[in-house]
This record gives structure tokens, sequence and C-alpha cells, in this order.
């Protein structure tokens, strides 16, 4: 079906959306560490990067990335429709995420960037066992 919009209008359009972040899977997340009892951890703290949790007294930031948005090696699509477009994006995507990990490692923080597939069922055990690991 034809766009009901010209090519402009609809650039305006879709830049007034607003994403709400990665809530189902760090919602996920949520529920693996009560579950197993992990606790001393914070959502969403102000600080650079934006990591979803922080446990400040183990100086740790975890990310959540999703599969899509972070080109995963495992999951990640490619889309056909503006394909350099796409490219741009989900290597803009990387670089900032290296720069975020540099940036926090050199202010001693530990980083940790999960998988949105590590939370799924069948890898949860090993999730919550590197967790256990790290916050000894």
């Amino acid at each position: 079906m034809a766009d009901v919009f010209t090519k402009t209008k609809r650039s305006v359009v879709m830049s007034r959306i607003r994403g709400r972040g990665n809530r189902d899977t760090e919602l996920a997340l949520v529920k693996l560490l009560r579950r197993h009892g992990i606790t001393g951890w914070r959502r969403h703290p102000v600080m650079f990067g934006k990591p979803d949790f922080v446990f400040r007294k183990e100086q740790v930031v975890v990310f959540v990335d999703g599969c899509f948005w972070h080109s995963c090696p495992r999951h990640a699509t490619k889309p056909k429709n503006n394909a350099a477009f796409w490219r741009r994006k989900f290597a803009a995507n990387k670089e900032r995420d290296r720069l975020v990990n540099r940036r926090l490692r050199r202010g001693g923080w530990r980083v940790v960037r999960l998988w949105e597939h590590d939370l799924t069922r069948r890898n949860q055990g090993q999730t919550i066992r590197r967790f256990q690991r790290l916050l000894r």
C-alpha cells in the first residue's frame, strides 16, 4: 500500500514518535534477579551512557541490548528497504556502545552487556550464574 504522506511529511511524523526503551526485556531481568535473590541494583540511574541497571556497591553497570538495535551476531536482521540508512544506524549504535563501555571502564565501572536473548528461558541459568560470579 502506498504511503498517504510525502516523504518529508512522513519523516516529520516519525521523528515525533518517542521510543519507550526496552521495557519488556528489562522487566524480564528484574524478575530473574528477584527470583534468585540478587539485590542491590537500581534501574535507570542518571549517569553517562544511561545504563539499564547499576550495582553501585560492586561498581557494575548493566545494559540489556536488543538483538535488532545492537546487531546481535546470532539474531540481528537487516532490513532490505533503505539498507544504507540501516547500515549506518547499526554502525553508529555499535560505535556508541564501544564509547560508553570505554568511558565507564575508565571511570572504574565493570560493564556488562546482555543480549535480549540472554533472558529467554533457555539462557536464564547461564545469565544468572554470570551475575552471581560478578557480584561476589
